[in-house]
């Protein structure tokens, strides 16, 4: 076995020394704690997953296949004859776990970097030579699913076309050959910089994440940056200056300062500024971070609170060589409001008919565990300030609450426990289920309600596992109504194992398992898993099923049920759906907004099933120019809808959804934000659709006696 795994490494190395000239790939080697992080995690995975497999040569064929698709996704940097020496390796990668040995899954990773060097220094070269696009010929961008070139040449003329199709976006975009020329440049520039800037640490988290989504998709490993990172994100706070960073050229820039942070209260730091050093105190040797990565620099920056950090300036906008400003400043606590909770109100109808809809917008279902654990009266939590976001929304006089879980991936049961002990009186919320079969029944045990009225949960696609709990107990007790569109379908539970507590590190070191050890059932019985939760009035769809989704997995558990749990159903919802699908349909048949959203998703339906795009200039000009007359005939649509006489066609707007050819990181940070801006400002069309139906239902329930009797009470019922 041990001299199996040798020759392999040995190949491979040759291999590399033996490539075609190209800048010298990087090296990596793994270290004796990501051997033993690989070795424990297996041990754990093996015995305690909730679908637990053993680590033999059967699973390691699946890993080598997941570690190929992660690194080289759609097929375009390794050739076959790289697949056909890793092959060797395919029932190798259980025994090189279980020994410790980890030479492989990196030999790999250099062969992938020294593949993408080879790449993007070609494409370099075809910078050179232009190209003809007066021909007919198609590029083919979608590859998942085509064999791995067989030759150098096949895998020359994919990166031509490639580097083609970038040129000509541009082109299309009005850019000129010179500006062509350097923006193409210095993007595979960057590329093949990023590259040779991989960690140890890097590999080790693709290969561990190859292994630990084999057995099920919701496992994972997170190396210690990466269990940070995750804590941050559950107690929505952290310690440092108050600064969001990015990468833009050499440099980590500013992106945004945070309210009351250190770095937006020294007053001497501003969006745009570049950080070219960093020291730990004053008087003390900056570091040069220049070229850096950012979560290289953001771990210098972070700290204890209390102690102190300096940067080494180069303002917004200086030249290279302008003098620098160094910048004092004392590490706090940071906390990520634009995560949390909040809060708005949406005005519906007029005189009598007016509606007040209360909207609160949950992100994540985060909680600050240690905060909780060390007793602290005040930890943060999603139910603590969305209990808070209610009170002040019926002091407002709401007349309903809507509560928006689009793109909440999840987060803390409890938390989802206790949001729906919000609106619920006491029972079941959710089904528990452990790999020995046990049931165990999760419920709110705290009396009365803090909102008692109508209530609403929109969902989309990217609304998966505690939000599925959620949104599922209300479906089930008849608690309120869900609109939107069918969700995610994780229907399992994640616990996290401290591999470091584990190992009685003092330091963070071997990082954290995130294991799959339970599925979860809806109080009714069935589970969300695969399924989703689908909703009483469905609205449009942007996302991608096929691509989306547990049913996206190819290993993603089964939908299965339990018995019932016992429960006492709050209301039901049967004898308004109709009516108010009927007054949704009216609706939106005069929403022009609505009916272009519908017009996006079907056009996004036709572009999925399309692999690949001509190369020819004219033909390509002929699609944008029909989408530009449609474009234009939309804004003017929407003009006459709202009155304005005159027949300009938005110009705006036409622009700033035309492809510019450029990638993220190469517009001007500036034109960044007001893009991002743009898009704040912009309507919220399924927003304010699902508010209109919630203003509906407050309607027929006010306006029918008997039918609210039926129902949960409107808004103003004494809450105990």
């Amino acid at each position: 076995m041990k001299r199996n795994i040798l020759w392999i490494l040995l190949a491979l190395a040759t291999a590399v020394q033996a490539a075609s000239p190209a800048p010298a790939p990087i090296v990596l080697q793994p270290d004796q704690t990501q051997a033993e992080a690989a070795a424990v995690s297996a041990r754990l995975l093996s015995r305690y997953h909730y679908e637990a497999m053993p680590l033999d040569d059967r699973m390691s064929e699946k890993i080598f296949d997941r570690y190929l698709k992660s690194l080289d996704p759609e097929r375009v940097f390794f050739l076959q004859a790289d697949i056909d020496q890793f092959s060797a390796a395919r029932t190798l990668l259980d025994d090189a776990i279980a020994g410790q040995q980890l030479g492989t899954p990196f030999a790999i990773y250099t062969r992938y970097v020294q593949r993408v060097q080879e790449r993007l220094s070609l494409a370099r070269e075809l910078l050179d030579k232009g190209f003809d696009f007066g021909i007919d010929e198609q590029y083919r961008y979608v590859r998942t699913d085509l064999p791995w070139a067989a030759s150098e040449a096949e895998i020359d003329d994919i990166w031509r076309k490639r580097v083609k199709n970038d040129w000509l976006r541009l082109k299309l975009a009005g850019k000129d050959e010179t500006e062509i020329r350097s923006t193409l440049d210095r993007r595979y520039e960057t590329a093949l910089t990023r590259s040779s800037r991989a960690k140890s640490s890097d590999v080790f988290q693709v290969f561990m994440n190859a292994y630990a989504a084999s057995i099920e998709p919701h496992t994972s490993y997170l190396g210690p940056r990466a269990s940070e990172d995750f804590a941050i994100a559950m107690k929505l706070s952290l310690v440092g200056i108050g600064a969001v960073l990015q990468e833009r050229d050499d440099y980590v820039t500013i992106r945004e300062l945070v309210a009351g942070g250190p770095a937006s209260r020294s007053e001497r730091l501003a969006v745009g500024d570049r950080i070219a050093g960093v020291a730990q105190a004053e008087n003390t040797p900056f570091v040069d971070v220049v070229g850096w990565r950012v979560d290289d620099v953001v771990g210098m920056i972070r700290g204890e609170k209390g102690t102190t950090v300096v940067l080494d300036i180069l303002p917004a906008d200086a030249g290279p060589d302008a003098e620098h400003k160094q910048v004092v400043m004392v590490r706090d606590t940071i906390n990520l409001e634009k995560q949390a909770a909040s809060k708005s109100i949406l005005e519906l109808g007029s005189g009598d008919a007016r509606k007040r809809v209360g909207v609160i917008t949950l992100p994540t279902f985060y909680q600050d565990v240690d905060a909780r654990r060390n007793g602290d009266d005040n930890y943060r939590s999603a139910s603590r300030d969305v209990a808070r976001l209610l009170s002040e929304l019926k002091d407002e006089a709401v007349d309903g609450v809507l509560i928006d879980l689009r793109n909440n991936g999840g987060g803390s049961l409890d938390e989802a426990i206790a949001l729906t002990g919000l609106f619920i009186h006491t029972g079941p919320v959710v089904q528990q289920r452990n790999a020995q079969g046990q049931i165990r029944i999760e419920r709110d045990l705290i009396p009365g309600q803090a909102w008692s009225g109508p209530l609403g949960v929109l969902i989309n696609r990217a609304s998966a596992s505690a939000s599925e709990i959620f949104a599922a107990a209300v479906q089930d007790y008849g608690r309120g109504l869900i609109i939107g569109e069918q969700s995610f379908g994780k229907g399992t539970v994640q616990t996290l194992l401290d591999l470091d507590e584990m190992a009685d590190s003092k330091t963070p070191t071997y990082g954290e398992l995130k294991m799959t050890v339970a599925q979860f059932f809806r109080v009714s019985g069935g589970t969300t898993q695969l399924k989703g939760v689908t909703p009483d009035i469905a609205l449009p769809s942007l996302a991608d099923k096929d691509n989306f989704g547990e049913s996206s997995y190819d290993n993603a558990l089964p939908w299965t049920q339990v018995e019932a749990a016992p429960f006492t159903p709050e209301g039901q919802f049967s004898e308004l759906l109709p009516t108010l699908t009927l007054r949704h349909e009216a609706r939106i048949t005069n929403d022009i907004d609505y009916r272009n959203l519908e017009e996006d998703v079907a056009e996004l339906d036709t572009l999925r099933k399309r692999n690949e795009i001509s190369l020819n200039e004219n033909e390509r000009r002929r699609e944008r120019s029909m989408q530009e007359t449609r474009l234009k005939a939309r804004e003017v649509a929407r003009a006459a809808a709202a009155g304005s006489t005159g027949d300009k066609a938005g110009p705006e707007d036409i622009a700033a959804l035309r492809d510019d050819g450029l990638v993220a990181g190469e517009r001007s940070l500036r034109a960044e934000l007001d893009a991002e801006k743009s898009g704040k400002n912009r309507r919220d069309v399924l927003l304010d659709e699902a508010g209109a139906i919630l203003g509906d239902m407050v309607e027929l329930l006010q306006a029918d006696t008997g039918l609210a009797a039926r129902t949960p009470p409107a808004a103003g019922a004494r809450v105990n």
